[in-house]
């Protein structure tokens, strides 16, 4: 599915590189108190998903220009579900967001009232005569919920025929997210060409991310889905007052 025109001006732009994406289906009753005013669970043959993805942000920067140094790169870990709004737009709503950049986390709450939250974090890729495998890692530290964990480990098994599953499709096709700051609910759009879906197996999952989230017991039962994807190219346009119609 082709990103909708994206709004202008384009505000940010930023690669997601080496992306885990597992997914477990959810209560939408559960899940309804969870997301900003105005939206509701987004649901697929009755059933809405959270999701836990791992993966390396690349080279964010703004529209123009080289990316930002240092700050532009880093490791982050959200929990995530998915929203429709009064629109008709269809987004994500971040329950966490995990990395290993303290000015990412300050800058990214300040700016936009995302829950970021700095941690300890790694990346490995490694080769096996199954796969390549992907680790990804992170310890909770001050400011935050300190202690908090999350280990992964999932095995590349090679690309998705027919451009994947329709869960897969669900998931992925997101062309924006809400958000609430400043007493109202927003919309930040985006864009990026289709995903590069991978089928991957399921290694290690030792998380207690889910849990804090509000979502206990679900990293103990098989996820519903696990993909991997060598990444997109994405870029950002302004945020909008979630009750304003898409333009046509």
């Amino acid at each position: 599915m082709d990103a909708p025109e994206l709004p202008l001006p384009v505000i940010m732009r930023q690669s997601w590189r080496d992306l885990a994406s597992l997914h477990w289906a959810v209560d939408p009753a559960l899940v309804a108190p969870m997301l900003p005013p105005g939206t509701v669970p987004d649901l697929l043959d009755g059933r809405t998903f959270v999701g836990l993805l791992p993966f390396r942000m690349v080279d964010a920067g703004l529209p123009v220009g080289p990316p930002v140094p240092w700050l532009g790169s880093f490791l982050e870990t959200n929990v995530r579900l998915y929203s429709v709004d009064a629109t008709g737009r269809r987004g994500v709503v971040f329950c966490s967001l995990d990395t290993d950049r303290l000015g990412v986390v300050a800058g990214a709450r300040a700016v936009f009232g995302l829950p970021y939250r700095w941690a300890r974090m790694r990346y490995v890729a490694r080769s096996t005569a199954a796969g390549t495998e992907h680790e990804y890692g992170l310890t909770g530290r001050r400011p935050g919920r300190v202690g908090h964990t999350s280990r992964i480990v999932v095995r590349d098994l090679g690309p998705m025929p027919g451009g994947g599953t329709e869960l897969a499709r669900f998931v992925s096709a997101r062309w924006g997210l809400h958000v609430r700051w400043w007493g109202r609910t927003w919309y930040i759009p985006n864009d990026h060409e289709p995903w590069p879906l991978h089928r991957a197996e399921l290694v290690a999952l030792d998380d207690d991310l889910l849990a804090a989230a509000g979502f206990h017991g679900v990293a103990g039962r098989d996820p519903d889905q696990v993909l991997f994807s060598p990444g997109v190219q994405v870029r950002f346009g302004r945020p909008v007052d979630a009750r304003t119609p898409r333009r046509t």
